[in-house]
């Protein structure tokens, strides 16, 4: 393409990566279609996914962090060994990003339970120990 962009403007020019003739590229921080790129610096997570359960087992409280790759409603509900619903953590809109929430599970049995992340098509489900 550097040819077309010599042939055009006389050979003095060159295509930049969003194949511009003699273009800057993408403005900071955009890619060549006008998106956010923060996927690229880390800002972003590339995949939904549940990261981390920490600490597992725990009593009473643990920390689950998880990723969204754009804004989504996200759905995390805690399940018991017996697919009993416990617990509504999230049911709400959320911008791409990674996040932290807390489970105080004070009120439940030892035992084992169910994270359950749902959003966009995608599903998730990891298991914690609580230990009293």
């Amino acid at each position: 393409c550097v040819q077309d962009c010599a042939g055009v403007w006389g050979g003095s020019m060159v295509e930049d990566e969003c194949g511009l003739c003699n273009g800057n590229g993408p403005y900071p921080g955009y890619d060549c279609e006008g998106n956010l790129s923060n996927i690229q610096n880390g800002l972003i997570p590339e995949e939904y996914s549940i990261n981390n359960i920490y600490p597992n087992p725990f009593n009473p409280v643990t920390n689950i962090e998880f990723g969204l790759p754009e804004n989504a409603f996200v759905q995390i509900k805690v399940y018991d060994i017996k697919g009993r619903q416990i617990a509504t953590l999230m049911n709400s809109f959320q911008f791409a990003g990674y996040y932290s929430l807390s489970w105080d599970a004070n009120d439940s049995p030892s035992g084992v339970y169910f994270i359950d992340m749902t959003s966009e098509g995608f599903k998730q489900t990891r298991q914690v120990v609580l230990m009293k």
